[in-house]
């Protein structure tokens, strides 16, 4: 084994203070978003009665990221950090506050919390592009790893603290409880991010046309664009699959409770999956499976269409999860491809995708279902899914 296939140790990326603090800001940020949307759903529901309504409440802060990323992007490059990831929690804490205190028609609420979406890539972009400078070589896969680790167990401690908050105190204080978490994120990375400046003077011209003109350029960069799709398309087609998994247990006659534990199942697959690959494998090893690890997100999705018991379906979609790891073999390229002066603005695009296809993937294969059958159009998004393995592995054996 070389130096440079030397996979990397967790003490050596938590030995830097400033990943250190991102990783605790981030999980509170993500634990505060999950318990959020659980109680905004579950308050618009009980205000209305109208099951549109809730659901709106739940993507109303996905797709507007689009808009967003594309729009805004080079304030990543262009602003320091740390005042714009702060200025990014405190948003969202006055935005949880906001929908608490404020009593606003549901409507009203639903467009704040769309317009605070809109800035989501570029804090988060910013947090991206610190890591990205800070960590090197393997330790910044492996901080990927992490990040990618800490959001699965922070979206499922969100959702479960989001049910007992919601049980205990009700809705409207939960989305307190949620500002307080954003409050303590944007205080840790005050206290604990140095100081650092913006690139503002070496930019021309307005930040909407420099944003655009960067995301077209990056967009037209056939490498780029190859591994921005690589990360982007199966996560958009699980996404899909994710979002009938209710309908798919209430169609299979499983117990009620049954969808939450379906969905929860690669959540946990995502973990083990980032902890072996990023943890255990070499470099050299990780970017050889990344299409192998594609097959395997997608493909146990098609056995669905067999009538499975619910603890086989649990494993099933458990091993479907663990392929997610697949994006660490891309990571060491995807950072190589970056244009210097706008490395910020690449993972707000990244972001920004990601985000907005999920949001796109459940209406797609949603209207396949409707269609079909719950269980067709999850398989069908297994299917799309593995497919995106075939250009992933034929551009490897190119390069």
């Amino acid at each position: 084994m070389t130096v440079t296939d030397r996979p990397a140790t967790y003490r050596e990326v938590f030995a830097e203070p400033t990943f250190r603090t991102l990783f605790v800001a981030r999980t509170l940020a993500i634990s505060a978003n999950s318990l959020q949307i659980f109680a905004l759903s579950v308050l618009v529901y009980a205000s209305t009665g109208s099951p549109l309504l809730s659901a709106l409440a739940f993507g109303a802060g996905f797709l507007p990221q689009f808009a967003g990323g594309l729009l805004l992007g080079s304030l990543t490059d262009r602003l320091p950090a740390r005042p714009l990831i702060v200025a990014g929690y405190a948003v969202e804490a006055a935005l949880a506050a906001t929908l608490c205190l404020a009593g606003l028609p549901v409507v009203v609420n639903l467009l704040l919390v769309a317009a605070v979406a809109c800035f989501t890539p570029v804090f988060s972009g910013a947090a991206s592009k610190v890591i990205a400078e800070r960590l090197t070589g393997d330790a910044y896969v492996l901080g990927r790893s992490l990040t990618s680790m800490s959001s699965s167990a922070a979206q499922l401690l969100g959702l479960a603290g989001g049910g007992v908050a919601v049980a205990t105190l009700g809705a409207r204080p939960a989305l307190l409880v949620a500002a307080v978490c954003h409050l303590l994120a944007a205080a840790a990375v005050r206290i604990g991010l140095p100081a650092d400046r913006g690139d503002a003077g070496s930019k021309t011209g307005g930040a909407v046309r420099d944003s655009w003109t960067g995301a077209i350029s990056m967009l037209t960069n056939r490498t780029i664009r190859r591994l921005l799709l690589a990360q982007w398309l199966p996560s958009a087609f699980v996404a899909g699959s994710e979002a009938l998994l209710v309908a798919y247990a209430a169609r299979r006659g499983f117990a009620p409770g049954a969808g939450a534990i379906l969905m929860a199942a690669p959540a946990v697959g995502m973990l083990i999956g980032n902890f072996a690959v990023g943890r255990l494998l070499r470099p050299s090893v990780r970017e050889r499976l990344s299409a192998p690890l594609i097959i395997l997100l997608g493909t146990p999705l098609i056995t669905l269409l067999a009538p499975l018991p619910l603890p086989l379906v649990a494993a099933v979609l458990t091993l479907a999860g663990t392929g997610f790891a697949y994006g660490l073999g891309l990571q060491r390229e995807f950072l190589e491809a970056a244009p210097a002066d706008r490395l910020g603005q690449l993972f707000a695009l990244l972001s920004t995708g990601l985000m907005a296809l999920q949001g796109v993937g459940p209406l797609v294969f949603g209207a396949l279902a409707e269609l079909t059958a719950p269980a067709t159009a999850i398989a069908a998004a297994g299917i799309a899914t593995s497919l995106v393995a075939v250009p992933v592995h034929l551009r490897r054996r190119v390069g």
